[in-house]
């Protein structure tokens, strides 16, 4: 066998993902068990992480080496869920200290400290993204609250999903019925009173927006004139072109800050959650026009707060 004495990464090549090696990227490189428990041993330049896996230097590993290191572990046909697996699909939600993965339900695998194995006959198809296997949004959000007890940490987690554009309620309540149905009853209980206007139209607005070329605004402001004076309110807010979308925020018989807002110069493009729901694509273009718009006039001379529960 060809062996090495070379510990740089670098020397590794393609094997290295993220500074994390297997014990078979050493079998590959003529590195031995020997040695690589010397490498990693006290005062060496490698750290395990597992058993079999190490990262080629001793420092700490970050979040996303330990991701890496875990389906190195497992081997391939895991995948990642819960909050690692939201965090991966752009929800804003703390992680928690353990990584949750889903393990076939064949295999027969040591726990690792750090890790929470769900073995499971319904694998999820694994979403790549950024060289990782991760559930769905939906699945990673519903695997979390399978495991809450409290109904406001659960309402909390089945609403993400919703609120950021990546499932309704149709596709939860089908993940729902296609898997183990323990700690589901819940589950399902929140779902049905969920406010569908409130929970659901930041999600349909996010939909109705990544249907176009627009930035990402600013969410839930308010457009006050150059005194700091309240103007109206905006659902989201394009500062650099003076646009303000309302989806949530319903004018009501009272209420008459569109027309205070339409005085600044702000365009104002107004909808409802139903059109939302209902006329998406519409919404898209009716949003676009509404930007281009905004483009050719002079920007109002207002400036955007952020009211509570911003969503950016």
């Amino acid at each position: 066998m060809v062996t090495t004495t070379s510990t740089d990464s670098i020397a590794f090549g393609d094997l290295v993902s993220h500074g994390v090696l297997h014990r078979r990227h050493l079998r590959v490189a003529g590195i031995s068990d020997r040695r690589a428990a010397q490498l990693s041993g006290p005062g060496g330049p490698w750290r395990q992480v597992y058993s079999g896996v190490y990262l080629v230097h001793d420092k700490p590993p970050s979040r996303e080496q330990l991701l890496h290191a875990t389906i190195a572990r497992y081997g391939s046909g895991t995948i990642i869920t819960g909050t690692d697996a939201l965090g991966a699909h752009g929800i804003s939600h703390p992680r928690t200290e353990e990584i949750h993965l889903l393990v076939p339900h064949n295999r027969r695998l040591a726990n690792q400290p750090g890790v929470l194995t769900c073995r499971t006959a319904r694998m999820p198809d694994p979403i790549l993204i950024d060289g990782l296997p991760y559930a769905s949004a939906a699945r990673a959000a519903l695997d979390l609250a399978r495991r809450a007890a409290d109904p406001d940490e659960i309402a909390r987690l089945v609403s993400l999903p919703l609120y950021w554009g990546l499932a309704d309620r149709a596709e939860l309540l089908a993940e729902l019925d296609a898997g183990n149905q323990r700690g589901t009853a819940a589950v399902r209980a929140v779902l049905r009173d969920l406010d569908d206007d409130e929970t659901f139209a930041h999600g349909q607005a996010l939909r109705v927006l990544r249907q176009t070329p627009l930035p990402t605004p600013q969410w839930n402001v308010t457009v006050c004139d150059l005194r700091g004076r309240r103007v109206g309110t905006a659902d989201a807010w394009w500062d650099q072109v003076g646009l303000a979308w309302r989806y949530r925020t319903a004018a009501g018989p009272t209420d008459f800050s569109h027309l205070a807002l339409a005085a600044t110069g702000t365009v104002l493009f107004r909808c409802t959650p139903q059109q939302l729901r209902s006329s998406p694509d519409e919404m898209s273009r009716e949003l676009l026009r509404a930007y281009r718009q905004a483009t050719r006039t002079p920007r109002p001379k207002v400036r955007a707060v952020y009211r509570t529960g911003n969503a950016a």
